[in-house]
């Protein structure tokens, strides 16, 4: 039940043994492979969906505005500072960067946010309704017993931001109403694997939901489940007085 399958080769280099890679150059190539995957399986369309790293000092890479990820190269991505300002690079950044300085800030463990918009989970945000991950074991102890999703509001609403933070205290995962997902994690890795779940329980929702209600595993279960998710060092209860220091 973890979290992490064997990690692709794009996404997962290392150097030496059992060192992990985490210099600028690497971050852009790890930033730039997630992209592309994003636009390959169909999670984003014409110029949607955005990613960003936590750098050192302050400093976060991002994927820039106005620009289809398939298409973003190393040298697309920029740098900003925690007020959006960009520090290095010549594209501007993206409009929803508040919702992933919301999350930073709320989250010192973080180091990587994504949103998009995968079909499937974006139709139940639409829809008003949540993806459920009581419907699977592992998606429990991956991403606990309840993924929330937040009410529409406009792109860069103070209300949206406030409950975005409410949130992402508690959850590595929300749906946004009308709008999308948005994951986060120690690494970009993470975060798109994220991702990647909340789609998966979203089709087998939709695939599930015309043969009867969903049925959730029993509460006995979930309750031992989160258990085995805190002692994976995953979750809120795990994350005490262990948060990763910026940079």
């Amino acid at each position: 039940m973890s979290e992490r399958p064997p990690r692709t080769e794009a996404l997962h280099r290392r150097h030496g043994v059992g060192a992990v890679d985490t210099s600028l150059a690497q971050l852009r190539r790890d930033l730039c492979d997630a992209s592309h995957e994003l636009h390959r399986r169909g999670w984003v369309a014409n110029h949607d969906g955005n990613a960003s790293l936590r750098l050192a000092a302050g400093r976060f890479l991002m994927t820039p505005t106005a620009m289809s990820k398939r298409l973003i190269g190393e040298h697309d991505l920029i740098v900003v500072d925690g007020g959006g300002k960009v520090v290095q690079g010549a594209r501007k950044p993206f409009s929803e960067w508040a919702l992933h300085k919301a999350i930073f800030a709320i989250r010192p463990d973080v180091q990587a946010v994504i949103h998009a918009h995968p079909p499937a989970a974006t139709a139940l945000a639409v829809a008003g309704i949540e993806v459920e991950p009581k419907i699977l074991a592992e998606a429990i102890v991956s991403l606990g017993d309840r993924i929330p999703m937040l009410r529409y509001a406009l792109p860069g609403a103070a209300s949206q931001e406030a409950a975005l933070r409410e949130a992402a205290a508690a959850f590595d995962v929300v749906t946004l109403e009308h709008h999308g997902v948005l994951t986060c994690g120690d690494d970009v890795e993470t975060a798109l694997l994220r991702l990647e779940l909340v789609e998966h329980l979203a089709e087998i929702a939709l695939r599930a939901l015309p043969l009867g209600k969903l049925r959730t595993l029993p509460e006995v279960d979930v309750a031992e489940l989160l258990q085995r998710r805190t002692r994976a060092g995953l979750g809120p209860a795990a994350r005490v007085g262990k948060a990763r220091p910026a940079g």
